[in-house]
């Protein structure tokens, strides 16, 4: 295990890794660091090719101690592949799509759960909770199932019906709010409180290790590419989870001298329904404002104001990136068009990127030999209500 310590990207602070932590006392989340030059030292990267196709083949780069505490369903290794008769129509000769809806639970979010409950059982927890948008609280559900310990889950009554099914077949406790997923967040933080120490808080990064299984996206990515990144990656941003953890394994695998060349430009994508990462983008500032009244078909997105605006923002910043919002309306009719065109039903989330991917090329941000890689970070089949039958 090569896991050091935890380190506070916001006061510098550095904690223990070895017992449960939630936030720094600053209120920032806190960031997994590794011992990279012996990493460096035990495995080279063609030593890779020989291990399994899920994301445990990055072993030496996660924190999980001892593999007795794994809770696996086989996560990682998605698909990424190249998308011509759509990049055509939108003017990118190399436009790829990394398909996460090939993954258990049907979303990237198993890819934190993994992880997160992987290390949270080898630390002690017996029982986690969390608000969740929908898909992330059915993967921790799940591999909290898997691991044999409770889980307790509050999502919004406008989640898709498919998610809050998968937390009640994987015997969780979930509680349905009237509200968006910081109104789960209230409900959840009284119930973690009230339970005197039993319940560990697995929230949106208010824990470390759900960012280091999201971070396995681009470990993939350059690795599929063959130790290269591509130009631009474009990513639904939400919670901006996966996104902080694309950027984080780049860092790594530059320090790790297993990436050279430019790094790529990371886009956030969100909805003209709720874009606080947007907007803080464009006033240059560093931290969100709560939007109001958010709501968007991309509903996973569906975040007002994120807990890691700042990482996500200085990931923009240092990648000489971008933020963009676009109409839920071009949302679903670049979701028809692609699965028109390529045979694939992406999820709402996974179209906003496409649309978003139009658009800048359009404004001339993105040339036509850029090679760009879309995030489809669920299956289209969870959201049935985004195809109309005519």
């Amino acid at each position: 295990m090569f896991l050091t310590h935890l380190d506070c990207p916001r006061c510098g602070a550095q904690h223990d890794a070895h017992r449960l932590q939630n936030l720094c006392s600053c209120g920032s989340p806190l960031l997994a660091r590794y011992d990279l030059a012996a990493v460096a030292r035990a495995v080279e990267p063609a030593a890779l090719a020989g291990r399994g196709a899920d994301l445990w083949r990055y072993r030496e780069l996660l924190p999980v101690r001892e593999d007795r505490h794994v809770t696996t369903l086989g996560e990682g290794w998605t698909p990424l592949w190249h998308a011509p008769a759509y990049g055509a129509l939108i003017g990118l000769e190399r436009l790829l799509v990394k398909d996460e809806g090939l993954i258990p639970t049907g979303s990237f979010k198993a890819r934190g759960a993994a992880v997160g409950v992987s290390r949270a059982v080898e630390l002690g927890a017996r029982h986690v909770a969390m608000p969740t948008n929908g898909n992330a609280g059915a993967a921790w559900a799940t591999y909290a199932a898997r691991a044999g310990i409770g889980a307790t889950i509050a999502m919004p009554l406008a989640a898709p019906l498919i998610t809050r099914q998968e937390v009640v077949a994987a015997g969780a406790e979930l509680h349905l709010v009237d509200g968006l997923i910081s109104d789960a967040g209230k409900l959840i933080a009284g119930l973690i409180a009230a339970s005197d120490g039993r319940i560990f808080d697995a929230s949106t990064l208010k824990e470390p290790y759900r960012l280091e299984g999201k971070k396995t996206m681009g470990y993939e990515i350059v690795e599929q590419l063959g130790w290269r990144a591509p130009d631009v990656i474009l990513y639904p941003t939400g919670g901006g989870v996966g996104l902080i953890g694309i950027q984080k394994a780049l860092v790594e695998l530059r320090e790790l001298g297993w990436l050279t060349g430019p790094a790529p430009r990371l886009v956030a994508v969100q909805s003209t329904g709720c874009a606080p990462v947007v907007a803080a983008f464009e006033r240059g500032e560093r931290r969100v404002r709560q939007w109001p009244d958010a709501r968007t078909v991309a509903f996973g997105i569906t975040v007002p104001a994120p807990l890691g605006d700042e990482l996500i923002l200085d990931a923009l910043a240092d990648s000489g990136g971008t933020a963009i919002a676009v109409d839920d309306a071009d949302i679903l009719a670049d979701l028809r068009e692609f699965g028109r065109t390529e045979g694939l039903l992406l999820c709402p989330e996974g179209a906003a990127c496409l649309t978003a991917a139009r658009l800048l090329r359009e404004r001339g941000w993105l040339s036509a030999t850029d090679e760009v890689v879309v995030l489809n970070t669920g299956a289209g089949i969870k959201y049935p209500g985004t195809v109309a039958h005519d």
